[in-house]
């Protein structure tokens, strides 16, 4: 390159100390156009595009359904946010989008790579390969150390070195017989995420590289023993209620059907309410925690430092408004597909780094504005898929 660099100037001698100059006070603006245009690696304008095929007619359609839209952790402020809603699509890249599918887990991940050029550009490559990873996600600043774990990691060549010519080539993949162990999840400070990773490997600069995302669901089934929940609470001489919910574990479109017995009435109650409440603890040893909260002699000083607790009210209902009296009766019937969030199973020690639980809340309040509350945990279980 540098015994060009004089041919191209000896034509005009009058203006070389200028350019000289102009290529040394910009050596990496000059060098790097002339380099690209030397070895063809720039300016191709070559584009990725990953094309799931979750709408392919000969898969099981239970198996593999369109999402409605992108699963968080945030709450809808609409409450009727899924009436209407049509099928959410995910950005891709700027040749176009593709549909968010819900895969049970033991399905195929397969689909296409298009790869787009301009009409008369050519693009050299040494090598294309596509990737499926599943990875948990901790790197939300609170975390420390690794910023995430990659559980699968495949790779596959789709291509040899060479050169596309084509301004449209299709290549399929197939990923079988991939064990997903996990459902995706999008949480406060844990991800866990599937996605496939197209990679177009160039001489001198970087890959280019493009992902779509797998969403990834697990069947779940209910418990052998699914019990009523039956408690008594109260304060002595005071108050005596006897909660009662029909069963203990609930798909996540159920609904939770119980009843409130007030059996000693003698404080002054204003009103009550009944609250759903997501727990999301993440960190490294979360089973340990989790041990620990079952323990009779749990010490909450033995907990990790890095250990995060989000705790998430999701809805909140009042069923009493009122002072009620002794051997009254409230029903309780609480619609979980009300909820305006995304609920979730109940995830216990995933990979030993967090888990997500969920909780009934029962609150009193009197006319002194005291608060008397007591939680119960609930077991949710996926019966469809979908969001």
């Amino acid at each position: 390159l540098t015994s060009l660099l004089p041919l191209a100037l000896s034509n005009n001698n009058n203006n070389k100390d200028r350019r000289l100059f102009s290529a040394r006070s910009l050596p990496g603006q000059s060098f790097d156009l002339i380099t690209m245009s030397f070895f063809g690696l720039g300016g191709s304008g070559l584009k990725i595009q990953v094309v799931l095929d979750g709408n392919r007619t000969d898969k099981n359609k239970e198996n593999v359904v369109p999402m409605h839209h992108t699963p968080s952790w945030k709450l809808r402020k609409n409450p009727f946010w899924r009436i209407g809603s049509s099928v959410a699509t995910v950005p891709t890249s700027e040749a176009g989008s593709a549909l968010l599918y819900a895969y049970e887990a033991s399905e195929d991940i397969g689909g296409k790579v298009l790869l787009m050029l301009p009409p008369g550009k050519k693009a050299d490559h040494l090598g294309i390969k596509i990737q499926f990873i599943g990875r948990i996600d901790m790197g939300h600043g609170v975390h420390e150390g690794r910023p995430h774990y990659d559980f699968i990691s495949l790779t596959k060549e789709l291509s040899p070195p060479g050169t596309l010519f084509q301004p449209m080539t299709e290549i399929p993949f197939l990923f079988k017989h991939v064990e997903k162990e996990y459902e995706s999840y999008m949480g406060r400070n844990v991800n866990v995420r599937y996605f496939v990773k197209v990679m177009v490997e160039r001489k001198f600069l970087p890959p280019i590289t493009q992902e779509a995302d797998v969403w990834v669901q697990l069947f779940g089934q209910p418990p052998a023993q699914n019990e009523a929940i039956k408690m008594e609470v109260g304060i002595e001489e005071c108050l005596h209620i006897e909660f009662e919910y029909e069963r203990r574990a609930y798909h996540l479109k159920d609904t939770i059907i119980g009843n409130i017995h007030f059996l000693l009435v003698r404080i002054k109650i204003k009103y009550m309410e009944l609250a759903v409440i997501r727990r999301e603890i993440s960190g490294e040893g979360v089973a340990a925690i989790a041990e620990d909260e079952k323990s009779p002699n749990n010490n909450p000083g033995n907990a990790s430092n890095n250990i995060f607790t989000e705790t998430q009210t999701l809805v909140k209902y009042g069923i009493m408004d009122g002072c009620p009296f002794a051997k009254d009766i409230i029903p309780v019937r609480l619609c979980l597909e009300g909820i305006p969030s995304d609920l979730t199973p109940t995830y216990t020690s995933v990979n030993n780094r967090f888990s997500v639980r969920y909780y009934l809340n029962l609150v009193l309040v009197d006319e002194e504005d005291r608060r008397y509350f007591k939680q119960q945990e609930i077991i949710l279980w996926r019966k469809e898929l979908g969001g």
